[in-house]
């Protein structure tokens, strides 16, 4: 019969079963994090052109943010209802208001109309003018400002050499910029929820 006591042997094997299910979760941990990590787009699959998803929910009108995809600025803009009762009235300043050179690269179908988007109020748009790849500046307030027309309606400027694009991001005639910018594929997956880089369910 043994002479170690019963309570160092009951001790002893909760020790060796904590250290054992201690090492068990981490390692389940440690195979689990590549898995998890595969549901998510690499560096290399979002340069590659993956689809890239916004939330838009905290977006409010007259308001912009940007998104990544293809390593290139997509910007998102909740346009105002002013903002978007003014773009028809644009349509004798600007160069394609129908949006109709270039359609297969530049403007998906369903976005081929005078918002140039899915919902009226929700600009999505590759921020890169169409002239030498610069990157136009917010131009959303209305009225005389350097560089822009007294009766500007809001939209955007091009710093590099003066491109203007209204607020659906179609140029104004007249200037360097030979198209409008470009409407990338995207979806709604929910109310606020958008897909950029994919349009299966558009």
């Amino acid at each position: 019969m043994s002479d170690i006591p019963t309570d160092s042997v009951d001790q002893s094997r909760r020790t060796w079963v904590a250290i054992t299910a201690g090492a068990g979760a981490v390692g389940a941990a440690a195979v689990a994090v590549p898995f998890v990590s595969t549901f998510a787009p690499s560096e290399r699959a979002k340069a590659a052109g993956a689809a890239v998803e916004a939330d838009i929910s905290a977006l409010q009108p007259g308001e912009k943010m940007t998104v990544e995809w293809r390593g290139k600025p997509v910007w998102i803009v909740r346009r105002t209802a002013e903002q978007v009762a003014a773009l028809k009235k644009l349509d004798p300043q600007l160069a394609d208001p129908d949006s109709k050179r270039n359609p297969g690269e530049l403007t998906p179908e369903y976005a081929r109309n005078t918002a140039r988007s899915i919902k009226p109020e929700v600009l999505v748009a590759v921020g890169i003018c169409s002239h030498l790849g610069c990157s136009p500046s917010d131009k959303f307030a209305v009225g005389a400002q350097p560089s822009l027309p007294d009766d500007w309606q809001g939209g955007f400027l091009c710093p590099c050499h003066g491109s203007t694009f209204d607020m659906a991001g179609r140029v104004f005639k007249n200037k360097p910029a030979p198209d409008n910018l470009e409407v990338p594929p995207h979806m709604y997956l929910s109310d606020t929820r958008l897909l950029i880089g994919e349009d299966k369910k558009a």
